[in-house]
């Protein structure tokens, strides 16, 4: 029966599924269903709501995010003095031209959608291979974004670590640290494995 109400729901605009899960007699027919199954319904119209109401920029890198290898989130505006001081270090395009085999999103956010390639372009790194630039559409002010890709959103440069869509590191606030940043790619192919060690008691 689970499959039916699938079905339907798929059928529905998020905001409306998002209603119906809110309704009581939804729930009478829940109630025949495991624990596993209504937790698998709920994950699964979770997951359809946040693809759906995602701008495109986070709808990007959401599906990027998950390719193999390492991929490296950041989060800036080029009206940010800390942004612009990353930038002037040199630290962002050497990471991107030491790491050819990891991407970057640079995705300009709380700038009223402008993705500031032009400032990326005056430090050389806009045109690099790995690189992809994005912008999210909210606006500067009061009302931007606090979320991001699922994540809170609370300082900019905000820079994330994934592998394979799992995030290993949130550096959340702050300029980076770009020795610091090079350890944690590093770091994230670890397997962190230690068999054949001795064990503690």
């Amino acid at each position: 029966m689970y499959l039916s109400i699938l079905h339907l729901l798929a059928r529905c605009s998020p905001a409306t599924a998002g209603l119906v899960l809110e309704r009581a007699w939804f729930l009478s027919i829940l109630g025949e269903m495991s624990i596993s199954r209504i937790s698998l319904v709920i994950l699964l119209l979770s997951a359809i709501r946040v693809f759906a109401e995602a701008p495109p920029a986070e709808q990007e890198v959401l599906g990027a995010i998950k390719s193999p290898g390492l991929s490296v989130v950041h989060l800036w505006a080029p009206w940010c003095s800390n942004c612009q001081a990353e930038l002037k270090s040199g630290g962002w395009l050497k990471m991107v031209k030491d790491n050819p085999q990891v991407h970057f999103y640079f995705v300009s956010v709380w700038n009223s959608g402008e993705d500031g390639r032009a400032l990326l372009k005056k430090f050389d790194i806009a045109d690099q291979p790995n690189l992809t630039i994005l912008a999210d559409p909210g606006p500067r002010g009061k009302d931007h974004v606090r979320r991001f890709a699922g994540l809170p959103l609370s300082w900019i440069p905000t820079t994330w670590v994934y592998k394979e869509g799992e995030l290993r590191y949130a550096l959340n606030y702050g300029e980076v640290h770009f020795p610091i940043l090079q350890q944690f790619l590093a770091d994230s192919q670890s397997k962190w494995s230690h068999i054949g060690e001795p064990q503690t008691e």
